[in-house]
Order: structure tokens, then sequence, then C-alpha cells
């Protein structure tokens, strides 16, 4: 039996010991005093006692939380767009603090660029890559890049950042910049590669190829607006279907592109 206050016990095994003074009895509840219960109170073990499978675990959520933060940003800004987007907002969707973010991003510009970089401009090298081992005629080189774009880029959250940029670019001259240099270029070359390639088969005839990569980005870059815009409120009747929009937006450019025979003279 536990000695109690004001009485002197006796553990088996053990000498005498003193109980605790007597205590308030209104604070006899809020903490214990008495040394043969604290004794045998069980330690918290700590964090460098802790199992290895828990600081695996750990570092593997420190390790996802660039993605996470990533992941809340995109979503944000596609929905309120880069200025309305705050910095705490996208912490907290991504379950981290406002310094947690500071961490790995500097500012919101910094933030927005990691999330192109992620999503659409840190693709160039693998669809360049692409371009080099295609083995197929021009014509299915156009129709595997459009279909492929939208797949990739057109169906995700990620084309909604064609639509903020269109929007917003004017008052974020340094983030325009930015897109101009990482998106808007890289995706000019490869088009132009494209089409190039092309008219060096024989099999796209000669077009000015400046105003020629237009003629590609043009219907997809309506098809993006059109997803984050009216796409999203208009009647089911009004809706357009991608891949049909898109099958007929390159056989169109086919068309234009194809080398035309020589109309014989009328006899």
């Amino acid at each position: 039996m536990l000695p109690g206050s004001g009485d002197r016990g006796r553990l088996e095994g053990n000498e005498h010991l003193d109980a605790a003074p007597p205590i308030d009895s209104r604070r006899r509840n809020d903490y214990i005093n008495n040394q043969l219960v604290i004794n045998f109170m069980p330690i918290k073990t700590l964090d460098s006692d802790a199992p290895s499978h828990v600081h695996a675990k750990h570092e593997r959520r420190k390790d996802a939380r660039p993605g996470e933060l990533l992941s809340a940003a995109l979503e944000l800004f596609v929905e309120k767009g880069f200025a309305a987007t705050r910095v705490e907002e996208v912490a907290k969707l991504a379950g981290v603090s406002k310094g947690t973010l500071f961490i790995y991003f500097a500012s919101k510009e910094e933030l927005f660029k990691a999330v192109v970089r992620e999503n659409i401009s840190g693709r160039f090298q693998e669809w360049n890559t692409e371009f080099e081992n295609f083995q197929g005629n021009s014509a299915d080189m156009l129709r595997y890049c459009l279909n492929g774009w939208w797949e990739r880029i057109g169906s995700t959250k990620a084309s909604g950042i064609t639509k903020l940029m269109m929007s917003e670019a004017r008052n974020f001259p340094e983030l325009a910049a930015f897109y101009e240099r990482e998106v808007i270029q890289p995706g000019h070359a490869l088009i132009g590669r494209v089409l190039q390639r092309g008219v060096d088969r024989g099999e796209f005839r000669a077009i000015d190829m400046k105003y020629g990569v237009y003629i590609v980005f043009a219907p997809m870059l309506f098809l993006a607006m059109w997803k984050h815009s009216l796409g999203t409120c208009c009647d089911a009747g009004a809706q357009l279907v991608p891949e049909d929009y898109i099958a007929l937006q390159v056989e169109t450019i086919l068309n234009g592109l194809s080398i035309r025979q020589p109309t014989p003279p009328l006899s």
C-alpha cells in the first residue's frame, strides 16, 4: 500500500521514506508530489530514442512537402488567380505553416515559377526527346502532339495557368517575361520543328514559320481558355468534346498545309 499524505510507509524491500507534506486539498488533483508515486511513473521516450520507422516516416513527410505545396499552389492559382492567392492559403491547404512554405520558396513569385516548371516548362526536354524518336509521318506527329498536349496538360488543372497568364500578365511583367521565356518560346520552337519536319520531308508546303506556329497554338489556346471559363458553366449541349474538337482542328490544319497538285488547264 502506498503511503498517503501525512503518513510514513514502506515499500517492500526499501527503507522508510518521508511522505510529502500536506497540500491544499483544492489543488490535490492538479499535480502529483508523492515521491514514491513519481519513482514508479513511466518516463516519456525522447525523440532520439524513437523507433527508426518513426524517423523514416518523418523524413518521408518532409520530402513530400515541396510537392504538396506545389499542388496546393496550382489549385489556388487556377481557382483564384495569382494576385488574389495568399501564401497563407497555400500553406493551410498543404497542411503546413507559412514559415514552412518560405523554407522552400522565397516568395509567392518563386512559388508560381516552381508551379509552372513542375507542370509545364519542365516537360519540354521529354517532349523534344519524343520528337527525336518519332517514326511516323509529319501529319501523324502533329496529331500526336496536339492529343498529347491535351492528355498531359489541357485536361489537367495546369491548363488553367494559360488563362491566368492571359488575364494577369500585364500586372506582373516579371512573371510574364518568365512565362514567355520558359513556356511560350520553347513551345513555339517545338511546334516549329514539327512543321519544318513536314516541309523538309515534302509532306507540308513551305510557310512563314514565325506565324505558322500560331495556326497550331490558336485552337489549343482557345480550348484551354474555354475549359477554365465558359466551359465550367455552360449548358451540356454547348459543351465541347475535346477529342472531337482537336481531331477537327488537326484535319483543318493539315488540309491547309498539304501540298496541292497543280490544277490541269481547262481544255
